[in-house]
């Protein structure tokens, strides 16, 4: 019997341990058997964290955008775990920059994580340039693979922790994540299905208010 409700925990906890994030807002709504928790972190060099849990007992999604302070031209940490049903999983986490089209690459990532460089060789829903590095790590496959890329996983949040730390940001200049939450708005995958779970009036006031406040439609 599959734990739906537990199914992305070894990631969420290591995220949130390893950044060392606070819990400074918590949320939870529900209709039948869909849940979805709206949970906000923040941390020494984060403006927020933002987690998004949705559980409905056959399905579950996590999401989190994590946006570091400014001033120092760093990537958030983004990442779309989503397991629709048993056989139909898709993994995906990368170093997003809030700048369009900027060729990301940073020393500490070069030295850790050269061999993910171009790891993921078809993707029509991600593109590096739009926001993406060249080292979006995206997978499918079934909820009892997931562990399987674990230690991917935590490879990349060790990096990005690596990464910040040694910039130390302290700026918070939010009006650098405009068009970042603008174009994430507009790709969003997740708007249709919370729509079909949640209803058409709390998905689209999720979505603009809670998921890309930052964006400018």
């Amino acid at each position: 019997m599959i734990n739906y409700d537990k199914l992305w925990d070894n990631y969420s906890r290591f995220v949130l341990n390893e950044l060392n994030l606070e819990e400074f807002s918590c949320d939870f709504y529900q209709i039948n058997e869909n849940k979805v928790f709206s949970n906000l972190y923040k941390g020494d060099y984060f403006i927020k964290s933002r987690e998004t849990i949705i559980n409905t007992g056959s399905s579950s999604i996590y999401n989190n955008i994590i946006y570091p302070k400014t001033g120092k031209n760093l990537p958030s940490f983004g990442m779309d775990l989503m397991a629709f049903m048993e056989k139909k999983v898709i993994i995906v986490f990368d170093f997003q920059h809030p700048t369009e089209n900027y060729n990301f690459d940073h020393e500490i990532v070069i030295k850790n994580m050269g061999e993910y460089k171009n790891n993921t060789k078809e993707i029509r829903f991600f593109q590096p340039g739009n926001h993406f590095s060249n080292y979006i790590f995206v997978r499918k496959c079934t909820v009892h693979e997931i562990d399987e890329y674990l230690d991917d996983f935590k490879k990349y949040v060790l990096t990005y922790k690596e990464m910040v730390e040694s910039a130390k940001p302290s700026d918070l200049d939010e009006s650098v994540y405009i068009d970042f939450d603008t174009y994430m708005h507009k790709l969003d995958p997740v708007s249709g299905f919370m729509e079909s779970r949640f209803g058409k009036e709390f998905a689209k006031n999720y979505v603009d208010n809670f998921l890309f406040p930052y964006a400018k439609l």
